[in-house]
């Protein structure tokens, strides 16, 4: 309860600001969104661009936790990770408050979830975010980047976006090392949350495979004595 009520508290403290405390949009702020996207990065801060781009790897890698995290959960989690490629921690934050812990997953994975599950994923998350963030830092201009993050809405509440995902992520990673069979590695727990965001990303690429379990059986599924006598 004291974990929902925090997170809730923080995703309507972090959607009154971005709309009543940040700096102001800029006129070219949509211009530099379509620039982005489509790839036409020239005279563009490579800080901006790396962020951008960074900011489109953090819901791939938190689908990596969330599709296997979502079959033992009332809400559906696709809903939400599918909302984090657009909006990012304002749609991850509201199933990070709601959902219940899920140690133990049930049922057989199907392809997609063999997918989110596999080690090939998280390497190729791990590469991308060392080779965004390398290039980030190295060839970006801290300067500009310091100008627009005081001045534009876009690249400023970008920023806390990506200090809010890159932070929150270990909420996910307890249940998850209990579903493989981790659960009392809690230095591995400690390590990402200290290493935020490549500590998660190396944890996806060297997880071992999430652990099957058979559905549980439920009172209404357990044959009655007097079935029991008949047979």
């Amino acid at each position: 309860m004291a974990r929902s009520i925090f997170l809730g508290s923080l995703w309507l403290v972090f959607v009154l600001y971005a709309f009543l405390g940040a700096p102001p949009n800029q006129p070219e702020t949509l211009e530099l969104i379509t620039a982005l996207s489509s790839g036409q990065w020239d005279g563009i801060n490579p800080l901006v661009i790396a962020l951008f781009n960074i900011m489109g790897i953090f819901p791939v890698m938190y689908g990596a936790l969330l599709f296997l995290d979502g079959r033992g959960q009332r809400l559906p989690a696709w809903v939400f990770a599918m909302g984090s490629f657009f909006l990012g921690a304002f749609a991850l934050l509201p199933y990070l408050a709601l959902r219940r812990d899920n140690p133990t997953f049930t049922g057989q994975k199907n392809g997609w979830l063999r997918w989110q599950d596999s080690r090939l994923l998280g390497l190729f998350c791990l590469v991308a975010l060392v080779g965004l963030l390398a290039y980030g830092l190295s060839a970006g201009d801290w300067g500009d980047f310091g100008t627009r993050f005081r001045g534009d809405r876009f690249i400023h509440v970008m920023s806390l976006d990506f200090c809010l995902l890159a932070i929150l992520f270990p909420t996910l990673i307890q249940d998850d090392l209990a579903r493989r069979g981790l659960g009392d590695q809690n230095w591995l727990l400690w390590a990402i949350s200290f290493t935020p965001p490549l500590g998660a990303a190396l944890y996806l690429a060297l997880r071992p495979p999430t652990l099957e379990h058979e559905n549980p059986v439920t009172s209404s599924q357990t044959p009655s004595t007097a079935e029991v006598s008949r047979s």
